[in-house]
């Protein structure tokens, strides 16, 4: 009987050592019987992007079931790489755990594509796999489905104004990009660029003045002056001086011109003092880079009646609030007042999105 017992302990101690921590870290990762095979989208499938629709879904994306061989809980995700990429790169779309589709919206696939280098507005071809995962076993991938996406972009092309003038005009450091006045184009794809810069201090090329640049650094577009000093633009050309002032700023980098018109602001309407045919001056603020006056407002409907903005004692370059929303349009509707005293202020710092406010006094 002893014997036995002596025994039984030995075989169980053996089981024991075999089924060690060590040895279950040691084991290897099984692998999977079946990856998922993705059917929607279909191969050659054609997105054309568009902000309105950001929030709606560009695709579902369906596949089978990945076999593992077992009930185990498996999750997947849905990834998408630049055509011919090997998806070291890949940006993920989404996820699911154990369900077999997706809703992928547009804005999540623009972004995706955007990240991957995409150009906004241009057709390109993309790689898109559903990778399966469970725990204990190695990943599967499935098949990839080639797609093509036009992405679309929100932002607003920009050219910045390093120059000599920065420091003296409150735009932070000389020749900084990162603090230098801006000019907006009309949207994606449009080189007519505009924005209002101050310069507080004559600036005398070709030592001085500045130059557009379509980066934040001096590796991409660059464009001076000719040497001609007509408004033509060439690259990278000479500094582009200027007198003290307030000027609208216009540049057109396929045209290659630009144009520095000086400007002082003022306001006028039958809201004014004034009425239509004297306007009320205002001051530029170079801290708050803002034109502003003290008023005494009569009360005026909007937009028969009111007030307007406007430059160099003309209509030329006039400004006004169509909509009503504290936004401005050039040759907009007249802005409808209340009686009293206001601080008027308007804000041209924002390269096309020009405000303005009325503040009770």
């Amino acid at each position: 009987m002893k014997n036995i017992v002596k025994s039984l302990f030995i075989l169980l101690g053996t089981i024991a050592i075999s089924c060690s921590t060590d040895d279950v870290q040691d084991r290897p990762i099984i692998q999977g019987v079946d990856a998922p095979v993705l059917s929607a989208p279909e191969e050659g499938n054609i997105y054309v992007l568009l902000p309105e629709n950001m929030a709606q879904q560009a695709e579902r994306f369906v596949w089978s079931k990945a076999n593992y061989n077992g009930d185990v809980a498996i999750s997947y995700s849905i990834e998408i790489d630049n055509n011919g990429g090997d998806f070291s790169t890949a940006q993920v779309l989404g996820g699911t755990s154990g369900t077999l589709q997706a809703s992928i919206s547009t804005e999540t696939l623009n972004t995706a594509c955007l990240s991957l280098g995409a150009t906004p507005y241009s057709a390109a071809n993309f790689d898109v796999r559903v990778v399966s995962s469970a725990n204990g076993y190695s990943p599967m991938v499935s098949n990839i489905v080639t797609i093509t996406v036009t992405p679309y972009t929100t932002e607003t092309p920009k050219l910045w104004m390093p120059g000599s003038y920065q420091a003296d005009s409150g735009y932070g450091s000389n020749w900084t990009q990162s603090t230098a006045a801006t000019l907006a184009s009309e949207g994606f794809g449009n080189t007519n660029f505009e924005g209002y810069v101050y310069f507080a201090t004559a600036q005398a090329s070709p030592n001085n003045g500045f130059k557009f640049t379509d980066a934040l650094d001096w590796n991409n577009g660059i464009f001076g002056d000719d040497g001609s000093f007509s408004g033509t633009l060439t690259s990278p050309g000479d500094n582009i001086g200027v007198t003290p002032g307030y000027y609208r700023v216009n540049a057109n980098t396929t045209n290659l011109t630009y144009n520095l018109t000086q400007t002082s602001w003022a306001i006028i309407g039958n809201a004014t003092t004034g009425g239509w045919t004297t306007e009320t001056p205002m001051t530029y603020d170079p801290n708050t880079k803002k034109w502003s006056v003290v008023a005494t407002l009569t009360a005026q409907n909007a937009p028969d009646n009111g007030l307007k903005f406007r430059a160099n004692n003309g209509w030329d370059i006039n400004l006004g609030d169509s909509g009503a929303d504290g936004t401005m349009e050039y040759g907009g509707d007249n802005i409808g007042t209340s009686a009293g005293t206001f601080l008027i202020e308007l804000d041209l710092s924002n390269p096309r999105q020009y405000t303005y406010t009325l503040t009770p006094q």
